[in-house]
């Protein structure tokens, strides 16, 4: 696997309806770091205030070059929250890189640690 890591900026726009349940979200993001792009995409996010519990869901399609490689991909997020604890999971889809990314395969993780957002890729690509 390759790493590439790096920070982001992002923006979150409400989309939903007063008071809609599950909320959704229009995102867009700007990278810096060994990804250097854009990405936009669709949020929707939950959550029971009495528990703590809250959940997420998202499509994003990331823009740009990736270690000097030009092409975009798709990622898909899946993240829960408890009170005690908190399960991210982030999948570049399949099949879905174009470009010099075509083929990739792999995983992103992300941090926001005092509003300071960073990423982490962990990818292969086709021999060729």
């Amino acid at each position: 696997m390759i790493k590439a890591s790096g920070a982001f900026e992002v923006e979150l726009k409400p989309v939903s309806g007063e008071g809609e349940s599950p909320a959704r979200m229009a995102l867009t993001k700007s990278f810096t770091g060994d990804f250097v792009g854009t990405s936009t995409g669709q949020m929707m996010a939950g959550g029971n205030e009495a528990t703590g519990a809250r959940v997420y869901v998202a499509l994003e399609t990331i823009t740009g070059s990736l270690n000097g490689k030009q092409g975009s991909f798709i990622v898909t997020h899946r993240g829960t929250m408890t009170k005690d604890s908190q399960d991210l999971t982030i999948i570049i889809v399949p099949d879905s890189g174009t470009g010099a990314l075509s083929g990739i395969s792999g995983t992103m993780d992300i941090q926001n640690v005092d509003g300071n957002h960073s990423y982490t890729i962990d990818y292969s690509l086709p021999e060729g």
